[in-house]
């Protein structure tokens, strides 16, 4: 059975419980200090990081500072335009200390920046063989998908849209079809840019929700974090209780006959 409808409702990736559903960034803030508050207000376990941003010689002096210790770093390969230089950078960001957990992005299209399937199927194998978290960034494909789960991926992670778009969920019905038919974790990751987008990807049966954008270029990123925390909820809430059918026609909710006819 899918981990989505086990019945404690608890998220499992790669072996380790996960309590929160929305996965935030680090990227984009005007000023990092606010990263402290924007991850207490989303309430989220895992933060990515982009390895690029690092300073390698003195880590603990960058945007890290502001991250508690107590959060799992998702590291991400940004940058990466092929499998091994993913792997490089994977191997890198564990060797400075940043744990096993890593996002393959391997990205060649410049104007899009849509990744490479064929290039994250290698990378996700390279990397799952050497005790990696692996989490990849896709096209919302079903076969590449399952050569992502034969692989040894803990997690999938299509796109909604592209990177930075808002642009909400384009990739709907093939996200559905990869929620129905992949037995792991689906993350829907780039193009929610508003909490209506995370409520809606979280009613189909998604897992959890990453973004980015949507936070950090709002007007108020603590109070848009608190807000994705509350829609990741209640779509996770809405999918759990199952939705009702829709109709073509209407349909009262009360009797249109009875005493008025008596």
């Amino acid at each position: 059975m899918h981990e989505k409808m086990n019945t404690t409702d608890t998220l499992y990736i790669g072996g380790n419980e996960v309590t929160s559903r929305l996965i935030t960034g680090s990227g984009k803030y005007r000023d990092d200090r606010i990263i402290k508050d924007v991850l207490a207000a989303a309430e989220c376990d895992i933060i990515t990081v982009a390895l690029r941003r690092v300073d390698l010689e003195k880590p603990k002096e960058t945007f890290l500072q502001y991250i508690p210790q107590d959060k799992t770093l998702l590291p991400n390969t940004s940058g990466a335009r092929t499998a091994q230089e993913a792997v490089r950078i994977a191997r890198l960001a564990r060797e400075i200390g940043c744990g096993n957990w890593i996002k393959i992005e391997v990205i060649n299209d410049q104007k899009y920046l849509l990744p490479d399937n064929h290039e994250t199927v290698v990378a996700t194998e390279i990397l799952a063989k050497e005790d990696f978290v692996v989490l990849p960034y896709m096209n919302a494909d079903l076969s590449t998908a399952r050569r992502l789960v034969d692989a040894g991926a803990a997690a999938i992670m299509p796109l909604g849209s592209p990177i930075g778009s808002n642009r909400g969920l384009k990739t709907l019905e093939l996200i559905k079809i990869l929620i129905d038919e992949v037995e792991l974790p689906i993350i829907v990751d780039a193009g929610i840019g508003r909490p209506s987008h995370a409520a809606q990807a979280m009613e189909i049966g998604a897992d959890a929700i990453l973004l980015n954008t949507a936070i950090a270029s709002s007007q108020d990123p603590v109070r848009m974090a608190r807000a994705f925390k509350h829609a990741v909820w209640a779509g996770r809430e809405a999918f759990l209780a199952g939705l009702g059918d829709s109709s073509e026609t209407a349909r009262a909710s009360s009797p249109l006959t009875g005493f008025l006819n008596s």
